[in-house]
This record gives C-alpha cells, structure tokens and sequence, in this order.
C-alpha cells in the first residue's frame, strides 16, 4: 500500500515547504534579504517577485538595500515595497531602495510569535487535511475488498508515523523561529 505513503509525501512536503517560505517572511531582530524577496513587484507588465528583478543586500543588521537591475523600475519596486506592509518607509536613494528597520519592541516580538504560531498551526491543518483525505481512500478500498484489514492497519501505521514526523519538524521549525524572534 506504498501507493497510498506515496501519494502523501509530496503534499505533505509541499506544506512544510510554504511553511518554511511565510516563517522566511516574518521578521526576526534583524533585517534579512528574505523578508522582500517575495515581494511581487509590477513591471513589465507582469506581476514579479522583487529577487527576479534586483539584488538584495543587509550591509547592516538593520538596513536592507534593494538595486533594481533595471533602474527604470525603481519607482515600481518603492511602491511594492510600499504596499507590502513591512513596517518600513522605503527611501528612494540613487539607484537604490533602503529599508531602515526599526529595532523590535517586546509588543511587536510578541505579535510576531503569535503570527509565527498561526503560520504553524494552518500547516498543521493543511497536514491535518491530507492525512484524512488518505484516511478516506484508504477506508474506501478497505469497504470495497480491494485491500485487507492487515494492510489497512498496515499502512495507517506508517502514514501515522509519516504525520508525526512531519509534526515534529513544524514544532521544530517554530521553536528556531520563536527563538531567532526573540533573541534581541
């Protein structure tokens, strides 16, 4: 009943994956490139993400500076960044976007660990999800004779144990985040 395990993984990986990208999001006491890398910018015509259009660089722990590639667009990625809701005025300097991070309140520190646990708890919802959809498959094959109790327990079991490790390594990844938010 490999097919069932199979069939699991990759959206199971898939949801620790999108969880990894929003924590990458969420910022920690310092300024990092990944807070704005998935900040979709209008150029050309088309929605992009800002790191297909410029290089990001954190000369400072609390200083981002955006080099459009195109200077063109400057004024398209200020807006976007802008629009993103970061908690930063960005300031058009030259050729550049500066992002001056402010330090973290304890308050706002807190916010972030309270957004960083609904980040987690959606994921394990998603994982939730997948496991009853396969739960499902499983009992219907299992009513219909295609496959026997002793592989229905079978693969139960290690689908179970497949869900849990994919739990620990949520519980995991919040705790780093947690602690990366905190540490001042």
């Amino acid at each position: 009943m490999k097919q069932f395990i199979e069939q699991a993984k990759p959206k199971l990986d898939k949801a620790i994956e999108h969880l990894k990208v929003q924590l990458s999001g969420i910022r920690s006491g310092r300024a990092i490139p990944a807070l704005v890398e998935h900040v979709k910018v209008e150029a050309y015509g088309t929605m992009t993400p800002l790191i297909e259009l410029a290089g990001i660089t954190a000369p400072e722990p609390r200083l981002l500076v955006v080099s459009p590639w195109d200077k063109s667009i400057i004024k398209e990625v200020e807006k976007a960044l802008q629009a993103a809701n970061l908690g930063v005025q960005p300031t058009v300097d030259g050729d550049v976007v500066r992002l001056n991070f402010p330090s973290l309140t304890e308050e706002r520190r807190r916010e972030l660990v309270k957004m960083v646990n609904n980040k987690l708890e959606e994921t394990k919802v998603a994982i939730r999800n997948v496991r009853e959809e396969i739960m499902k498959e499983l009992k219907e094959q299992k009513g219909t004779g295609e496959i026997s109790e002793d592989d229905f327990f079978a693969t139960q079991k290690d689908l179970q144990k497949i869900i849990d490790e994919q739990n620990e390594s949520i519980k995991q990844l919040g705790e780093e985040k947690e602690k990366e938010i905190m540490t001042i």
